[in-house]
C-alpha cells in the first residue's frame, strides 16, 4: 500500500543510499502488480493537487530516464483529473527506459500535450499559483548538468510558479546533498516541494539539500521498516525528548559536569566566553552542578553565581563529565593528558579537537579511552577533515562515511556537525538530523551544543543517546525561534530549559 507523508523532524525514517533504493526498487517491484514507476507517478499527482488547488496550468520538465517517466505518468494523472497540463521533454521518446516509454504512450494517447521544446512563452504566463513539476533527473543523476537541462532548470528557477521536484531536485547529489558535479547552486532546481520515494535519501537532509528542497514529502511505494531488505545507511534523528525532574530529586542527581577550556590573553580576556557558553548551556539544559574552570586559572568576574569556578587541576575528574577543548586555544594540550586519561566522560569540542589532530599520542590517549570511558566529539567539517588527515571537500562529499571513519579511528561516539549534523557511535546505525536553520552558524552556538550534550550525560543518558537529543533540541530551538528576534549563542543557551 503506497502512503505519503511529510517528513518532519518527529520522523525516524530509514534512510538508504542509491545501492540500497535500487535494491529495495527490485524487492517492491517483485511483490507489486503494477510498475513502480505508476505508482510514483500516481503520488505524484495526488501531492501536485494537494500543493496547487487552484493551479490553472502545470507545466512537466520530463527528463530521459525514468524520473522522466515519473512526471509523464503524473500528467497523465492530472490531464485525466481535468487539469491543464503540458509535458515537454529532453531527448527522444523511442530511446526512453521501458517502463517510461510506456508512460509516454498512455500519456500521448490521452491527449495529454508533450513536445521536446521548452515552451518559453507558456512559462511566462505562469502564475503563483501554478506549478511546474521537475522531472529531469533522479538519484542517479552525478554529473554537472549540461546541455538543455541548464537553460531548463534555469527556466524553472525564474518562474514565480510552485516547484514540485520528483524524488531529488535536479542538480542535486541524492547520497551527499552536495550540487551534481560541485557545480553552481544556479544551476540546481530550488523547490518549493519534493516528493521523494522508497525511503528518505541522505543528500534531502544535508549539504545543499536543506536549501533547495522546501518540503520533504515521502511516497513508500509500499516499502515498510519490517521489509526484509537492504539495511540502511542511517536513520533520521527523531525529535528531542528532554528529561524531566522528579519531584523527588536533587542537585546529586542530575550530575556533575566540568567545563575546561577558555584559553586567556594578557589582559584576562581571550577566549574565555567559549568555555562561559558551554558551561551556560549546560546549567540551563538542566545539569545538576557546573563547574567551569579556565585554562588560565583566574576566575572569570563576569560568570553567573550559579557556576561554580574551580582550577582544573583541583577536579575530581574520575567522577565528573567534562567538556573540554571550548575556547582552549594552545592551552589546552597541556591539559588534554591528564583530562583524556582520568575523565569519567568526555565531550571533546573545537581546540581539544584540533590539538589531537596535531599530536599522535593525543590520539592515542583518545582511542585508550575507549577501553573504560566514555567520550563524544563534535567536530566540524574542518575539523572533521584535520582528524582525517583529509580535505573538507572529501568529508563534505561523503558525511556518513566520514562519520563513520571518525568512529573506526577512535572507537567514540561523533557529531558531525553542519546542515544535516550527523551522528554516530561504535555498534549504532548512524542518525541525520533535520532540525536546525542557516541561524545557527555563528560563533559560540558549537559551544552550547557541547555543553548541552554534556549536560544530557550527566543526566544519565548514554553517549549516543544524548548526542542525539542534543543535537535534536539544539536545532529546534533555532527552529522555533521567533521572526525578527535575532539569535545569539548566549541567548540560545538561555532556551535550553
Amino acid at each position: 500500500m503506497n502512503t505519503l507523508q511529510s517528513l518532519n523532524p518527529d520522523c525516524a525514517w530509514p534512510v538508504h543510499d542509491r545501492a540500497g533504493i535500487r535494491a529495495l526498487e527490485t524487492l517492491l517491484q517483485a511483490r507489486s502488480l503494477d510498475p513502480l514507476m505508476q505508482q510514483a507517478g500516481l503520488a505524484t499527482a495526488q501531492l501536485a493537487l494537494a500543493v496547487a488547488p487552484h493551479a490553472q496550468h502545470i507545466w512537466v520538465a520530463a527528463g530521459p530516464g525514468n524520473n522522466g517517466g515519473d512526471g509523464i505518468e503524473a500528467a497523465f494523472h492530472l490531464h485525466q483529473w481535468g487539469k491543464s497540463v503540458a509535458v515537454s521533454l529532453i531527448g527522444q521518446a523511442e530511446e526512453l527506459p521501458a517502463d517510461a516509454q510506456a508512460a509516454w504512450q498512455r500519456a500521448r494517447h490521452a491527449g495529454v500535450p508533450i513536445s521536446n521544446t521548452m515552451p518559453i512563452d507558456g512559462l511566462n504566463n505562469l502564475g503563483p499559483k501554478d506549478l511546474i513539476i521537475d522531472a529531469l533527473l533522479g538519484i542517479g543523476s552525478t554529473r554537472p548538468l549540461q546541455g538543455p537541462m541548464v537553460p531548463w532548470v534555469q527556466a524553472i528557477n525564474q518562474s514565480c510558479a510552485k516547484v514540485l521536484a520528483v524524488d531529488v531536485p535536479t542538480g542535486l547529489d541524492a547520497d551527499s546533498g552536495q550540487l551534481s558535479g560541485q557545480t553552481h547552486e544556479f544551476h540546481c532546481v530550488k523547490a518549493d516541494h519534493t516528493l521523494t520515494f522508497i525511503a528518505a535519501k541522505a543528500g534531502l537532509f544535508m549539504g545543499h539539500g536543506r536549501d533547495v528542497c522546501g518540503q520533504i514529502w515521502l511516497a513508500n511505494l509500499g516499502n515498510s521498516v519490517d521489509l526484509e531488505g537492504p539495511q540502511p545507511v542511517a536513520w533520521l534523528n527523531k525529535g528531542s525528548v528532554r528529561p524531566t525532574k522528579s519531584h523527588a530529586s536533587h542537585k546529586g542527581s542530575h550530575g556533575d559536569l566540568a567545563v575546561i577550556g577558555g584559553e586567556a590573553d594578557d589582559a584576562g580576556m581571550g577566549m574565555t566566553g567559549a568555555a562561559l557558553l558551554a558551561a551556560s548551556a549546560a546549567l540551563h539544559a538542566g545539569a545538576g552542578r557546573v563547574l567551569l574552570s579556565t585554562l588560565s586559572g583566574q576566575a572569570m568576574d563576569t560568570a553567573p553565581p550559579d557556576l561554580m569556578q574551580r582550577h582544573w587541576q583541583s577536579l575530581e575528574l574520575e567522577h565528573l563529565q567534562v567538556v573540554c577543548g571550548c575556547g582552549g586555544g594552545s592551552a589546552v594540550k597541556a591539559a588534554l593528558p591528564d583530562v583524556m586519561r582520568r575523565s569519567k566522560q568526555l565531550v571533546l569540542d573545537a581546540d581539544g579537537l584540533n590539538a589531537v589532530s596535531q599530536d599522535p599520542r593525543l590520539q592515542g590517549l583518545l582511542r585508550q579511552r575507549a577501553q573504560s570511558h566514555t567520550t563524544v566529539i563534535t567536530p566540524h567539517p574542518l575539523e572533521a577533515a584535520r582528524l582525517l588527515n583529509s580535505s573538507t571537500s572529501e568529508v563534505q562529499n561523503n558525511r556518513l562515511k566520514a562519520a563513520q571513519n571518525l568512529v573506526n579511528l577512535f572507537e567514540c561516539t561523533v557529531v558531525l556537525k553542519g546542515s544535516g549534523t550527523v551522528i554516530a557511535a561504535p555498534g549504532q546505525t548512524p542518525r541525520i538530523n533535520t532540525t536546525g536553520n542557516g541561524r545557527l552558524a555563528m560563533g559560540g552556538t558549537g559551544d552550547v551544543l557541547a555543553g548541552l550534550i554534556g549536560a544530557r550525560m550527566a543526566q544519565g543518558s548514554s553517549a549516543f543517546e544524548a548526542a542525539c537529543m542534543a543535537v535534536a533540541q539544539h536545532g529546534q530551538v533555532a527552529d522555533d525561534w521567533p521572526q525578527g528576534w535575532a539569535l545569539t549563542a548566549s541567548r540560545l543557551a538561555r532556551q535550553l530549559a
